[in-house]
């Protein structure tokens, strides 16, 4: 299974998710607002999206309609107050796939 997690800058948060999960599914990570933002391939190539917060579902939106309607997009609700690697944010990530992300996966 595909996951691409993405958050604001693709430096703390979706950064941190692709590398924990990297064994369990098949992970990338991108940034809404950075150098190389996310693009319409990286959403293509993805079974499902994890975005960090509700507003980076809608700006997927606005940006990629079409993908946007075909794609399952869920929110881990993780604001971004994180350092890359920070054991609160593993924590919170650990937890936020386990009640969101898997129970998807296993519907797939």
């Amino acid at each position: 299974m595909k996951v691409l997690f993405i958050c604001n800058q693709n430096k703390h948060r979706s950064k941190t998710a692709e590398e924990l999960f990297r064994g369990k599914f098949e992970t990338k990570s991108a940034g809404l607002y950075n150098e190389t933002p996310v693009n319409e391939n990286e959403l293509e190539g993805a079974d499902l999206i994890a975005v960090m917060e509700d507003f980076q579902r809608e700006e997927l939106g606005k940006r990629f309609p079409k993908q946007y309607m075909k794609k399952r997009i869920i929110s881990l609700n993780v604001p971004d107050v994180y350092s890359f690697n920070q054991p609160e944010l593993i924590k919170i990530l650990n937890l936020k796939v386990r009640t969101l992300v898997e129970p998807i996966l296993q519907l797939s």
